[in-house]
């Protein structure tokens, strides 16, 4: 016998009519590039979301097809995130600190028809012009009075929005359409596009609002720091939509004034980002003389790779609940998240600390496992780790194009490249990726747990750990340190300090200090250039006994 129930489907339109009809009010405060600020409601984004639509299909975009953007967090890209699949299109965003090789193959492999640029980005453009044949309408999203001039072959944003009269009707859709195209970094060789469905980024917009995932309401003004090119901006634009909260849109600017200056004139109580992104705005407020105490936000959320547990702890004695969640490019990407159990709440701040340091708990609709090299299931008793498998709704189950052919095994898990731990309580702990575990004489040493260990020393800014060639034991860690300002500690007070938190074969052979590390386009560390770089360096150099 089957239910009695209507089924609708699932649809990112549906969300900012609800936003429209019941939060119209409730606030978008975008910075463009063009500088200064934009104030508007969310009845003014779907009343222009409509409008872009309407621009779109008279371009001649149609269901299916892929419209690409080189953006920042501005209104106008936020306005596109509802345009494009509003009306069956695709929606791919395409991150511009990629290399111009790297943007120019995502942009081909996707098959975009379209391009929608931040003004910024014009060079870029004009440079890659030649070599993305398929592009037939390139729009800057700009206003009349900015753009450029005698070029007749670029479309203005605003002027196709003012065109348009915003009556639209969405249309309805199959639930399982494509709706958005990201590609990932992290992969060896060319990036892969994860295709997401309207189905599956409405499912994980309702993790967002619930109690145990992000906890977002319509009470929540949130800073937008993790970039909507970025895996959806972690599912943050949709699922504001479906519970109505303000969302702030810094625009190109992250640095640590910019933000902190941000929060406090908006009375943001909710950001994310990446643990750079976070580093560098207590950097900010330790040079300005600011006490972290004055940031307004009561919630923060890290992600994008293991949050130092000294970073955690340091924003929790400003008052901020800094939590962290894990995911990726083909979870949507939030697929765990670090929740405090009730028993946890009586524990003192720094066994609260030592929970959410983990990367958290499964929400609904995700399950995880931990396999071994021979695949077999291994216990969740937080002390054997093995690589993280993972299956959900919205969880990937091909690259786009067939990229990589089958990615998911017999039972419909999908390899992550994580090495982790599960305790009894279900919380995750990574230890690794799979490709940067260092294995010395036949034992596994976690990088991520030296580095977390560096981090609680007062003088350390930033630390990298790569595994490099040793005689005698195939691979050792080599441990690469940023000091603070001002800061000047020796390689053995840093061993040392190591000493009191890890094992003491894990100890790295050598420190070298450094004056930057290396990161990707999302903010991560780049390890494939570090291990590049210094690979010979214990062999050359002669240490390691």
């Amino acid at each position: 016998m089957m239910g009695l129930m209507q089924d609708r489907p699932l649809l990112i339109s549906s969300l900012l009519t609800h936003v429209e009809q019941y939060h119209g009010d409730s606030a978008v405060v975008g910075i463009p590039c063009e500088g200064g600020a934009v104030h508007q409601s969310w009845a003014d984004t779907a009343r222009r979301a409509r409008q872009g639509a309407q621009a779109l299909a008279r371009l001649g975009v149609a269901q299916g097809d892929r419209v690409a953007t080189l953006a920042w967090n501005t209104h106008r890209h936020l306005e596109l995130y509802f345009a494009v699949p509003g009306i069956g299109a695709v929606l791919h965003t395409v991150n511009p600190r990629l290399f111009a090789e790297q943007i120019e193959y995502i942009v081909n492999h996707g098959g975009a028809e379209v391009l929608a640029f931040d003004l910024p980005f014009l060079d870029l453009v004009d440079q890659l012009a030649e070599r993305l044949p398929r592009l037939r309408h390139r729009i800057v999203m700009t206003d009349p009075e900015h753009m450029p001039a005698g070029r007749d072959d670029l479309l203005c944003y605003e002027t196709l929005l003012a065109a348009e009269t915003g009556t639209l009707d969405w249309p309805t859709l199959d639930e399982r359409a494509a709706s958005g195209l990201c590609y990932t970094s992290g992969t060896t060789g060319n990036p892969k596009g994860v295709l997401y469905s309207h189905r599956s980024t409405v499912l994980h917009a309702f993790l967002c609002c619930q109690a145990d995932g992000l906890h977002l309401s319509r009470a929540d003004s949130t800073l937008l720091a993790v970039p909507l090119f970025h895996v959806n901006a972690w599912g943050i634009p949709y699922a504001s939509a479906m519970c109505g909260a303000k969302l702030v849109l810094p625009g190109p600017k992250l640095d640590g004034k910019s933000l902190f200056d941000l929060a406090t004139d908006q009375g943001c109580t909710f950001s994310l980002g990446v643990p750079t992104v976070w580093i560098g705005l207590l950097r900010y407020l330790d040079e300005a003389g600011i006490d972290p105490a004055l940031l307004p936000f009561q919630r923060l959320l890290i992600g994008g790779s293991a949050a130092p547990r000294a970073l955690i702890e340091r924003f929790h004695h400003a008052g901020v609940h800094a939590f962290q969640a894990w995911g990726m490019s083909e979870t949507s990407p939030l697929a765990t998240v670090a929740t405090l159990l009730p028993h946890h709440r009586a524990l003192p701040l720094d066994r609260q600390i030592d929970v959410l340091a983990r990367q958290g708990r499964a929400m609904f609709g995700v399950e995880l496992r931990i396999v071994d090299d021979a695949g077999q299931a291994l216990p969740h008793d937080g002390v054997v780790t093995g690589e993280l498998m993972v299956r959900g709704p919205w969880v990937l189950s091909g690259y786009f194009g067939g990229v990589g052919d089958a990615v998911l095994d017999a039972d419909g898990w999908f390899a992550t490249g994580d090495v982790a731990r599960i305790d009894p309580e279900g919380f995750v702990t990574l230890t690794d990726r799979s490709k940067d575990v260092i294995k010395s004489g036949g034992e596994w040493i976690s990088s991520i747990e030296l580095e977390n260990a560096a981090l609680g020393h007062p003088a350390v800014e930033a630390a990298a750990v790569v595994g490099v060639a040793h005689e005698r034991w195939q691979e050792r860690p080599l441990m690469l340190v940023m000091r603070k300002p001002d800061q000047n500690p020796a390689a053995k007070e840093i061993i040392t300090f190591l000493s009191e938190r890890v094992a003491r074969w894990w100890l790295p052979d050598d420190v070298v200090f450094v004056d930057s590390l290396p990161l990707t386009a999302t903010g991560k560390l780049d390890k494939k250039v570090l291990r590049q770089q210094y690979r010979d360096y214990l062999l050359s150099a002669g240490t390691g006994g």
